[in-house]
């Protein structure tokens, strides 16, 4: 970040002395959280705000701390931890005049790698100090605002094995995939836009305000929060043999070319399925009726960005580096797994027993 736009936006900002929130929650992510209280003191700017930690003691908490913020006028609240706690907070905040921060801590981080947020957590807090505000767009599914992406299928059912699982970060979340794919069914939807009525049989069904679900995995490269629509991705069931290349499509940011994708842009959907399931908001599932509404609130938050956001640049991470490694002989595997399905099952539990170790 250069030192010409640190100095801009503290001249911007000269003499008015503005209140922060960090709510911050001890268990997300899979990183120990004892130091960061007195990072924060250490590194914000003291004489730009008053500031404050909060820590949140159980579900639900960090939206009840951020209401009162709201109310107090403060006008920056920070979520410090993954995008379940930059949910909880985000959803109090919007439509106010109070801003959303982030330090992320949580396991993907799908909203502060779309922003371009340090994963550094000194770096995060320069962005906090700068306070750069954006008025970006959010979702809404089933009345619950989300942030990066919502969505019902494949990827609800891993969330929901996830959580079940206890133990958090991107090695679990990997064997979660390795274990279920090949098992999962896919299912048919009845999806309702402006443009009519369509059915689809699919793998499962995103709908992306941000293009990541974290970790940088982008199921929807091309989207963005200050456009007004959402991005729908529908994708189709595929077999085996095409499971790799849609794994690696979706760490390279071309999944959106692959032929078992639809895509398209809405304001509003209506999703109607057979009977009721699971479905998930920004990572965290819940169950849901038969009967599912989406829709956007276009510039209805403020959130602190970075000002030298640069999208080509994106953070590494353990996911993208395994997969990266595990289909580097694609062709191979590929070559393999049409002469004897058995062996792409046999890699998965090696692979498994790899992260299990």
């Amino acid at each position: 970040m250069s030192t010409f736009v640190i100095y801009f936006y503290k001249f911007c900002n000269y003499g008015m002395k503005k209140k922060i929130i960090f709510i911050m929650n001890p268990i997300s992510g899979s990183n120990d959280k004892d130091s960061v209280p007195e990072i924060i003191e250490k590194y914000i700017d003291k004489e730009k705000f008053d500031f404050r930690i909060e820590m949140t003691e159980y579900a639900g908490h960090a939206t009840e701390i951020a209401q009162k913020a709201v109310e107090e006028g403060i006008d920056v609240v920070v979520a410090v931890g993954g995008d379940g706690t930059v949910n909880e907070v985000g959803k109090a905040l919007t439509n106010t005049e109070t801003a959303l921060g982030i330090i992320p801590l949580g396991s993907g981080n799908g909203l502060a790698r779309h922003l371009a947020i340090p994963l550094n957590l000194k770096k995060s807090i320069e962005i906090l100090n700068i306070t750069k505000v954006r008025e970006l767009d959010y979702g809404i599914i089933n009345g619950t605002p989300f942030f990066c992406t919502c969505g019902m299928g494949f990827d609800a059912f891993i969330s929901m094995k996830f959580a079940e699982a206890g133990k958090r970060g991107p090695i679990t979340y990997v064997q979660k995939v390795l274990e279920e794919g090949l098992k999962y069914k896919p299912q048919t939807y009845e999806i309702e836009d402006d443009e009519g009525i369509h059915h689809y049989r699919a793998f499962l069904v995103s709908v992306a305000n941000a293009s990541q679900y974290g970790n940088n995995a982008y199921i929807a490269p091309q989207a963005s929060m200050s456009d007004g629509k959402l991005d729908v991705i529908i994708m189709e069931p595929f077999d085996m043999i095409e499971a790799p290349q849609v794994a690696i499509e979706l760490f390279n940011k071309t999944l959106d070319k692959n032929l078992k994708i639809r895509t398209f842009r809405a304001k509003h959907i209506h999703i109607h399925r057979k009977a009721k399931g699971v479905i998930h908001y920004d990572g965290d599932p819940t169950m849901a009726d038969a009967d599912i509404d989406i829709s956007l609130v276009h510039k209805g938050i403020k959130i602190v960005v970075n000002p030298d956001d640069d999208k080509s640049q994106r953070q590494p991470n353990m996911i993208q580096n395994a997969f990266s490694e595990l289909f580097s002989n694609f062709d191979l595997i590929r070559s393999n797994v049409a002469q004897q399905g058995r062996k792409f099952q046999a890699l998965n539990k090696i692979i498994l027993r790899k992260l299990t170790k």
